[in-house]
């Protein structure tokens, strides 16, 4: 069995459950200024669970989500709260090695990449996304890209830094041959890493729509590559601007069942797996735990 590295899991849901609090469209970067101890204990978390790489918590830290919000003044403010925070959960939970990847996330909104800004303007803000983060991270994770443009935009951006991109896409649950935008994902993969991208990731989808399509993918990519799958039962209901407690979660994938599809996938070659949305700290110390089984 190859070597992996194992990511964390979803930030989103499990900060709204543990805060109390109902989800705002700008909830988790709110988090970030009001009880970062949250964000930081959830870290440490996943690290404890195994993870040695986890990533900021700046998702919808965006200019173009906070000013929609006329919140635009936090960006500075959150961006460094999440870099300190994550600092930080390393030390308190004294594990060596692990390491911090940057959040790129889409601009506007997750799964419309229609929504996203016209590239001169995408990649301006991406690249400000990025100096934000760049002296804290080991590198970047452009993610839940749904385009082969918005790929493209936040993958030009980070690698002006000379630090490893990583490029996340987000297939279509009802079509797996498709990113979401409608697109073919092979585009996608092959665009991507004729520029420079260090790995390719499938992420935000549900993991029967990765299998789906995961033997060619893995036949496609020439980068080091893995998957990271959500637990939503489908992501449809989620508008532009809407929140998360639109969606539902699912009740067949536990920690168990969840460590069965991303296994899979490391027999088909990833060596990149961790979890998005709805895959908490007990689905990556299952995971963990398999993976060392493995060995």
């Amino acid at each position: 069995m190859q070597s992996v590295t194992l990511l964390d899991g979803g930030m989103g849901q499990e900060l709204v459950r543990r805060s109390g609090k109902d989800p705002s469209p700008l909830w988790s970067a709110q988090v970030m200024l009001d009880t970062p101890e949250i964000v930081e204990q959830l870290h440490i978390d996943f690290i404890k669970a195994g993870a040695s790489v986890i990533t900021l918590n700046t998702y919808s830290a965006t200019p173009e989500r906070l000013a929609a919000h006329s919140r635009a003044e936090l960006f500075e403010p959150v961006q460094r709260a999440a870099c300190d925070v994550a600092k930080s959960a390393i030390t308190k939970a004294g594990v060596p090695n692990v390491q911090i990847a940057g959040c790129l996330p889409p601009l506007v909104a997750s799964y419309h990449p229609e929504l996203t800004p016209a590239k001169e303007i995408a990649v301006d803000t991406y690249t400000k996304i990025a100096a934000a983060q760049n002296d804290t991270v080991n590198f970047f994770i452009c993610e839940t890209m749904a385009s082969v443009a918005e790929a493209e935009y936040a993958l030009e951006a980070a690698s002006v830094f000379g630090k490893p991109v990583w490029l996340a896409l987000t297939l279509d649950d009802k079509n797996p041959n498709c990113l979401r935008g409608g697109e073919p994902w092979q585009e996608a993969v092959m665009r991507v890493q004729e520029r420079g991208a260090a790995a390719v990731l499938l992420n935000c989808s549900r993991p029967e729509t990765i299998d789906a399509i995961w033997a060619d993918f893995a036949k496609a990519c020439d980068v080091p590559f893995g998957a990271y799958a959500n637990g939503f039962t489908s992501v449809t209901d989620l508008k532009p601007g809407g929140t998360v407690d639109s969606l539902e979660t699912r009740n067949d994938l536990g920690p168990e069942a969840y460590a069965a599809f991303a296994m899979g996938w490391v027999s088909g070659g990833a060596t990149l797996i961790g979890g998005c949305c709805e895959v908490g700290p007990a689905h990556i110390a299952c995971l963990s735990e398999n993976l060392q089984a493995s060995h």
